[in-house]
C-alpha cells in the first residue's frame, strides 16, 4: 500500500495543480505531494526491531515477527488527522525564515512530546522519526522544485490528510483522532464477504490506482498511454493457473499471491523480437512500468476468472 499512497496522492494533486499550473510544475508539486504520502509509514521502522529479535529463523518466522511488531504502533500516532494538519504547516514552516523555523521545531518537537504522554517511548521515538522525515522531503522539495512554502504545505496536506484513507481496507483501521479518543471506523473496509475475492478487489484498486497515476503522468507530458504498452502484456493471461495451484490467498495470507502476481510485471523488461535482430529489450521506462502494469492487471483478471470458475 506504501506505493498505492503515494500514486494516489500525486494523482490527486497533480490534477489539482494542472487547473492553474503547467505541466511540468504540476507534476512537480504532484510528485512532492506523493513523497510526503510515504512519510506516514515511517512508523514502519519500529518492525525492524522485531525483526533483529526474531533473527534467521527462516522467511515465515521472520515476516511473522516483522508484522507483529508494526502493529504496535503502525497506523497510530503518525496516521493522525489531527498530527497530520499541524505536520504539514510544520513541514511548510521548516523552508523558511529562521522565526518560522523555530515556530516549525517547536510544532514538530509538541508532537513528540503528546505522543510520548500518550505511547510512552515508542511512540516518541516513532513521531521523531516522522518528523525528521517530513523535514527531509520538505527541505529536498524546496531546493529541487520552485514550489514556495504555500505551495509545500498544501502538497503536505495531501499527502499526509490522503494516506490514512487508503488504509481503511487492510488491516484495522488507523487511529485517524489521534491524540484524542474516538474511532472513526470500528473496523475494516470489506468489499466482499469472500476473503479471497476482498483481497483481489482490493489489490485492484491499487492496480487502479497505478493506472491513473501513469495516465496522469503522460497526459501532463502530452504523451498517449497506448504508445507505451507492448502486447506482451497479454502473457499476464498465464496467471490463471495459479488460481488451481496456489492456496486460496485472504488478507492474513497474501504473500504467495502478492509476490508472484507482482513477478508478472518482469514482462514490462523483458527482451522483444526485433525484426532487425535477435532479442532486444526496451530502453525506455515508461514502456517497461506500462506494460509491466498492464501484464500484472491482466494476469489479475485472468486469476479472477479463473478462481471464480473453479
Amino acid at each position: 500500500m506504501m506505493v498505492g499512497h503515494a500514486l494516489l496522492a500525486f494523482t490527486i494533486a497533480a490534477l489539482a495543480a494542472n487547473r492553474r499550473w503547467s505541466g511540468q510544475r504540476a507534476l512537480a508539486f504532484g510528485v512532492v505531494a506523493g513523497a510526503f504520502a510515504v512519510v506516514p509509514d515511517v512508523d514502519m521502522a519500529y518492525a525492524l526491531v522485531g525483526l533483529a529479535q526474531a533473527g534467521l529463523g527462516g522467511v515465515w518466522t521472520m515476516t511473522a515477527a516483522f508484522w507483529g511488531s508494526s502493529h504496535l504502533v503502525h497506523r497510530v500516532v503518525t496516521h493522525s488527522l489531527v498530527v497530520g494538519s499541524v505536520a504539514a504547516v510544520a513541514f511548510a514552516w521548516s523552508t523558511c525564515d529562521r522565526p518560522r523555523k523555530a515556530g516549525s521545531a517547536a510544532a514538530l518537537a509538541a508532537l513528540v512530546a503528546v505522543a510520548f504522554v500518550e505511547s510512552g517511548l515508542i511512540g516518541a521515538s516513532v513521531m521523531l522519526v516522522f518528523a525528521v522525515a517530513g523535514v527531509g522531503v520538505a527541505t529536498v522539495a524546496a531546493r529541487r522544485t520552485d514550489l514556495g512554502p504555500r505551495a509545500l504545505f498544501v502538497a503536505a496536506a495531501f499527502g499526509l490528510l490522503s494516506h490514512p484513507f487508503g488504509d481503511v481496507f487492510t488491516g484495522s483501521p488507523p487511529q485517524f483522532l489521534y491524540p484524542f479518543d474516538g474511532a472513526v471506523l470500528a473496523g475494516r473496509v470489506h468489499l466482499f464477504a469472500d476473503p479471497t475475492l476482498n483481497l483481489v478487489a482490493v489489490f485492484g484498486l491499487e492496480l487502479a490506482t497505478g493506472w491513473l497515476a501513469a495516465v496522469t503522468f503522460l497526459h501532463l507530458r502530452d504523451e498517449r498511454l497506448r504508445e507505451h504498452v507492448h502486447p506482451r502484456a497479454a502473457l499476464g493471461a498465464g496467471y490463471a493457473i495459479a488460481a488451481l495451484l496456489l492456496p486460496a490467498p485472504t488478507m492474513a495470507v497474501s504473500y504467495h499471491f502478492v509476490f508472484s502476481i507482482l513477478a508478472m510485471g518482469f514482462v514490462g523488461v523483458a527482451p522483444r523480437l526485433h525484426p532487425r535482430s535477435r532479442f532486444r529489450p526496451s530502453r525506455d521506462p515508461r514502456v517497461w512500468l506500462s506494460t509491466g502494469l498492464a501484464a500484472v492487471t491482466v494476469a489479475t483478471l485472468a486469476y479472477t476468472g479463473a478462481f471464480l470458475l473453479a
